[in-house]
């Protein structure tokens, strides 16, 4: 039995969830998204794996999205000795010159761009942030020499962020490109792209989407930079919905201004109408135990509070041993919380007068006439999904049911809060139509006698326009 909470589940598909029985139970527990991370991801799995959450989807009339996840540029150090260990105060060369093998005094830096792009004074730092270095001077060639701010043991291929500085680096590399190719030809419900820093590298997906399919898919940016954060404003005008990456932004910013910045960042979210998705180790205990901890605990509820669209798993489900546990978990946090009266919305209405003004309205009204009257639901027929996007961002108290005879938003949409979506391809007049989902809703359970719900739609309905129509119905 599939659940009724409106705050989505996004699981990181890995091997851990790779046969039908786990991921159907999973599905049932409570899971509204597969991730798929390209950074360990095998094409043909992966093929084999949307082959058969599509296949469940049909099966059971579920609508499982799937999310692909680009890695972005991981900038990373080359092999080193066995057991090399750093001091506090020695120094160290960073080389693109050669691959050499590392040791204590010289390192290899995968990143070719690495000494021009640093400067005297900024930081390097390694496998997530526990070894750090201060950088004391560039050539500007090929070598960096830095200072050991914190020391301990220096492994191979480890990770390297640089908080400091302005990596001349695109978003999407070679490897991005193939997997971004990858995904659109596999139909994917969306695209998270890793280390956004301006609106140019949305673009840049964008125009790669344009090229290699005729359908717009929309674009998760994950923000992990200082520099993303500084340009907030206009990547959130480029972008679909926003995925706050705790992992890399608690190494590229002090670990302590990561809640904080969590909480603006889906207040930034919920202001431009989009889904927020709060991610990394939000369960990470449940990797090996069956029980959370209590500040796990309070953390999803935090997020869920704050108003996350979605809060996401990645080695929980990935590789934990207990991938449908902590899915059931999570689904009885979320529960015990979403509904609460402590959770506001920004209240600012729309404002704009663009062309989509009037419907933006209408769903603003909507939202808000459904909690007056108590109206047990609103469906909206739409074609785009716009109107979930933007019903959603109200959290009305009502279900929010779409129908839809468009097939590609019927998963898409299962990322947003509270929406649930349903295929519809009648074309009869509004008063038909009206009074046939009116029905559907009431047997589905959602609506009984007496119940008023609220219905939206595009006056004439085959012209598949925008909304302008907002009609109370009573159920009889």
């Amino acid at each position: 039995m599939l659940t009724n909470k409106k705050t989505k589940i996004v699981a990181t598909l890995g091997p851990a969830c790779s046969t039908r029985e786990i991921i159907k139970d999973m599905i049932d527990a409570g899971v509204n998204v597969f991730r798929v991370n390209f950074s360990h991801a095998d094409y043909e799995d992966v093929k084999e794996k949307i082959n058969l959450i599509r296949g469940l989807n049909e099966e059971f009339g579920y609508t499982t999205a799937i999310l692909g996840d680009l890695q972005g540029p991981k900038l990373r150090v080359g092999v080193m000795e066995e057991g090399v260990v750093v001091h506090d105060g020695d120094l160290i060369t960073f080389t693109t010159a050669e691959d050499i093998l590392g040791t204590a005094k010289k390192v290899f830096m995968k990143y070719q761009n690495f000494p021009n792009d640093v400067n005297p004074g900024e930081r390097i730092l390694l496998d997530d942030g526990k070894l750090i270095f201060e950088i004391v001077e560039t050539d500007k060639k090929s070598e960096v020499i830095a200072r050991v701010i914190q020391g301990g043991e220096l492994k191979s291929k480890k990770g390297v962020n640089l908080p400091n500085t302005k990596i001349s680096l695109p978003a999407m590399t070679e490897k991005d490109i193939a997997d971004a190719i990858f995904a659109i030809g596999q139909n994917v419900d969306w695209i998270a792209l890793s280390f956004v820093k301006t609106p140019r590298d949305l673009q840049d997906l964008q125009e790669l989407i344009a090229e290699h399919s005729e359908y717009k898919i929309p674009i998760v940016a994950k923000i992990e930079m200082p520099e993303a954060l500084e340009n907030i404003d206009k990547i959130v005008a480029y972008c679909d919905a926003l995925m706050v990456a705790r992992g890399d932004l608690g190494v590229e910013l002090p670990a302590h201004e990561v809640p904080l910045v969590q909480k603006e960042l889906i207040r930034r979210a919920k202001t431009a109408r989009i889904p927020v998705i709060v991610a990394t180790q939000m369960m990470e205990t449940m990797i090996t135990s069956l029980t959370p901890t209590r500040a796990e605990v309070n953390d999803v509820a935090n997020s869920v509070m704050d108003g996350a669209d979605a809060v996401m798993l990645s080695g929980e489900t990935a590789t934990g041993n207990y991938p449908v546990q902590v899915i059931q978990k999570m689904t009885q946090i979320i529960e015990a919380v979403e509904d609460s009266p402590l959770i506001h919305v920004p209240q600012n209405t729309p404002q704009i007068k663009t062309k989509r003004f009037i419907t933006k309205t209408i769903c603003h009204h909507a939202a808000t006439m459904a909690n007056v009257i108590k109206a047990k639901a609103i469906c909206t027929l739409t074609n785009s999904g716009y109107t979930a996007f933007q019903i959603s961002a109200w959290r009305p108290n009502a279900h929010i049911l779409v129908f839809t005879s468009n097939k590609r938003i019927l998963t898409q949409l299962n990322l947003l809060w509270g929406v649930k979506s349903f295929m519809y391809s009648k074309d009869v007049s509004t008063d038909d139509t009206v009074t046939d989902i009116n029905e559907i809703v009431k047997q589905k359970g959602f609506v009984q006698k007496g119940d008023f719900l609220i219905n939206l739609a595009a006056m004439p309905i085959k012209d598949k326009g925008m909304v302008n129509t907002l009609r109370v119905s009573e159920i009889e």
